[in-house]
């Protein structure tokens, strides 16, 4: 089929690139349109958990969609609540917030009437004393010197994220002025900064990862100017028109924002290896004195095949993730997909076309003295330090595998030692205003009380049935009264019924990190044995019961972490066992190689542990430190990193398959897979952990983390992987590394690289 796509695209240069440009331009104007409208902040999971469950019934039921509640601190080194500058101060800001109309904000405190401390004590005896207390208490600091105003915006997380931009300008206006400082925290607020941080983070890999990239490729084409622009432009097109893609999906399905970052990394990395494959084997058929079409049509027959494979193992490996019911996990995996079928497309028409409609200068513009770093083939590299490296490996196999398999399986052993959490406003860097309002927040409203997250991010617990029924109304109270004598929770939970009778609402405002494990550990005893026993001997068909709000959402989507996380590894894991063994007609490197991959990504998981959580070389390497790897982390990694790696390991054994096929000699058919693709593979991975790398500069640490676990494993991968433990093992197991047992011989034959077909001595070459 590759062989066929370029011969098409190749006789018709001009035709096939005017069709690319208008599905690029299109795709342009698809995603300038519709881009902003596809992409959502509101973290969804599937409909069947407990958390969705309780808002569908808020919403449904109190006609009330998830609401988001704003923070804004007033305070000022050395006036207090009770001076009249400072009530002036907030009664300023206050009026200047609530003239944006209830198109933005809906409500004060709790949705209710309070915004402010002067507002409360206005209220006097309007107010039960004890009301009053908590009230003041969340107004005011008990030093004085800090007021808080609180305000619940309009709309759902969508709206209010856009809305609150106004009220941040108000706010920043405001700072400074007359000595009061003056910040806003809230859900909307963080992910505007969250929003900010990120595109801060994407130019920034893209300001330092595309140039170095370009240099690399500069050195593997031997400082051809033409050659090097092809790669990055192809890359441009995948990444255009997969964003034109998510853009469309995005109108019917909720995707998250951060897919726009995943097709841009993972985009940029697949689209110019790809494309650097083939380019680079057009260049070698060139060189073997092949016509341009003629080498365009042999690039597609091999080194297409190659991508091919390796593009679908990388789509087979992130359709795992897809598995996952949370939209988190799947927004990025289909950003994932969408990009890499886009550079398939791309590199297997387009680059095809502009191959043949450039022929010979392809080789133009050459920088002098560069010409020493070109890619080699296999005759040129012979002896080389590749091959040098190769035959030591393979006169000390079992030592080799030793030397390089012990300190991999010392770094998996700190895979055992990951704390998983999720990441929030506290690991922002010190610049965000909404982290600065966080710590203020911290350190005046959390003692022996409920912090910024009991006040922004309340727990709900949702009942639903008929409650006014005697049964019903009882285990309500018994469930109240529980919640008042827990230690847990410092404050009362409020309690609301609607009109309708069939729904009653507890919120409950706990104390320390929404999303930490430890609330994740207090919301389980809550569901699992306080509601329960609550609600003892009520018949199950008068009442349901379900507890929403950030901590439940968080326990909900770490529970599907631990229930999905094996079935993503079985399904990756046996899917690619029996696409490896239908390529190399083996049992055993297929097992090998996922035993080796596994090793890869346990070592980028040790290396994480290590870094992060542990501070080992943070600061040399620049990053913060983190008490927590986020919990998506780990099984997105495992399967964007499997079909990665399985990239470079199907090139290099389909070449030392090819060999062996051709020879019988399996070591010199592993030496002379290793010095064909050494170079290549060296350059491909080395852009690839510059652009991993790249993100990995960003101030965002789930950048930080996603960047330096791709880098180092692909550098793992393409390193000690591939020049050690891939020769060492084949010379250990000879012959037997191509044993496929006889029940298996009917399966299909899927080998990537074709048997070469080169010209006789004296024979010219095909036309």
């Amino acid at each position: 089929m590759t062989r066929f796509l370029a011969r098409i695209c190749a006789q018709r240069p001009l035709t096939t690139m005017a069709v690319g440009l208008v599905v690029l331009v299109i795709a342009g104007l698809i995603g300038v349109n519709l881009l902003d409208s596809a992409t959502t902040t509101d973290f969804r999971l599937a409909g069947r958990y407990e958390s969705e469950r309780a808002a569908a019934l808020l919403e449904e039921r109190l006609q009330r969609p998830e609401q988001l509640a704003e923070i804004v601190i007033v305070q000022s080194p050395s006036l207090t609540v009770a001076d009249p500058a400072f009530r002036a101060k907030v009664e300023e800001i206050h009026g200047r917030i609530t003239d944006l109309g209830p198109g933005t904000i809906k409500g004060g405190l709790q949705d209710g009437p309070f915004h402010h401390y002067y507002q409360v004590l206005e209220a006097g005896g309007g107010v039960a004393p004890e009301e009053r207390i908590k009230l003041l208490f969340l107004m005011a600091s008990q030093d004085g010197g800090t007021a808080l105003l609180h305000y619940t915006l309009a709309g759902d997380v969508d709206d209010a994220t856009v809305n609150v931009e106004d009220v941040i300008h108000i706010v920043e206006e405001a700072n400074g002025v007359d000595g009061f400082r003056v910040l806003i925290g809230g859900t909307a607020s963080i992910i505007v900064d969250q929003n900010n941080l990120a595109a801060h983070d994407l130019e920034q890999g893209e300001r330092f990862g595309i140039p170095v990239a370009l240099l690399v490729l500069l050195l593997l084409f031997g400082g051809g100017v033409v050659a090097t622009l092809l790669p990055p432009g192809q890359a441009g097109v995948a990444i255009v028109v997969a964003l034109a893609a998510v853009a469309l999906i995005g109108q019917a399905f909720e995707l998250i924002f951060f897919v726009q970052m995943m097709v841009v990394m993972i985009g940029l990395a697949v689209g110019i290896d790809y494309s650097l494959l083939i380019v680079s084997r057009f260049k070698e058929e060139m060189g073997r004195g092949l016509p341009p079409r003629a080498a365009v049509e042999r690039a597609g027959e091999t080194a297409g095949r190659t991508v091919l494979f390796s593009g679908a193992t990388v789509v087979l490996a992130l359709i795992g993730l897809l598995i996952v019911p949370a939209s988190f996990h799947q927004s990025l995996a289909l950003g994932a997909i969408l990009v890499v079928l886009a550079a398939l497309a791309s590199t297997l028409t387009l680059l095809p076309a502009a191959l043949s409609f450039l022929g010979p200068r392809v080789n133009d513009l050459t920088i002098p003295f560069l010409g020493r770093f070109a890619l080699k083939d296999a005759e040129t590299a012979k002896g080389g330090f590749w091959d040098i490296i190769t035959h030591a490996v393979m006169r000390r196999p079992v030592v080799s595998i030793i030397l390089v398999a012990a300190p991999m399986l010392f770094l998996s052993y700190f895979t055992f030692e990951m704390q998983t959490g999720l990441n929030d406003v506290n690991t922002f860097p010190d610049s965000a205003e909404t982290k600065e309002a966080f710590l203020v927040l911290e350190e005046k409203f959390s003692v022996g009380e409920v912090g910024p997250n009991g006040l922004l991010n309340p727990t709900e617990i949702v009942i639903a049935g008929d409650v006014n029924d005697p049964r019903v109304a009882a285990a309500i109270e018994r469930l109240d009264q529980a919640l008042v004598d827990a230690p847990t929770y410092p404050v009362p939970p409020e309690r609301e019924t609607n009109e309708a009778g069939d729904l009653a609402l507890l919120t409950l405002r706990p104390p320390g990190e929404s999303t930490s494990p430890a609330s994740a550990d207090e919301m389980k005893r809550l569901r699992e044995e306080t509601i329960p026993a609550a609600f003892d001997g009520v018949p199950d068909d008068l009442y349901e019961v379900h507890v929403g709000g950030l901590t439940a959402e968080a326990t909900d989507f770490y529970g599907i972490v631990d229930v999905y996380t094996p079935i993503v590894f079985v399904f990756v894991l046996g899917l690619s066992f029996i696409i490896l063994m239908m390529v190399f007609r083996s049992i055993v490197i297929p097992l090998k190689a996922i035993i080796m991959n596994l090793l890869s990504v346990g070592a980028t998981y040790g290396l994480l542990v290590l870094v992060f959580q542990k501070g080992f070389a943070i600061d040399l390497l620049g990053f913060q430190r983190a008490e927590v790897i986020d919990a998506w982390l780990p099984l997105f990694l495992f399967a964007v990193l499997f079909g990665l790696s399985m990239d470079y390991h199907v090139f290099l054994l389909s070449r030392i398959r090819e060999r062996y096929d051709e020879t019988k000699d399996n070591t010199e058919a592993v030496a002379y897979g290793l010095r064909s693709t050494a170079g290549l593979i060296t350059g491909a991975a080395l852009i690839m952990v510059v652009v991993f790398g790249a993100f990995a500069t960003g101030d965002l640490i789930i950048n930080q983390l996603m960047g330096f676990g791709l880098a180092i494993a692909v550098l793992l991968d393409a390193t000690l992987v591939r020049s050690v433990l891939v020769p060492a093992s084949m010379e250990v197991l000879g012959g037997r590394n191509w044993y496929l047992p006889p029940f298996l011989r009917w399966l299909p034959d899927l080998r990537v690289e074709p048997t070469e077909e080169r010209p006789s001595e004296g024979e010219a070459p095909p036309s």
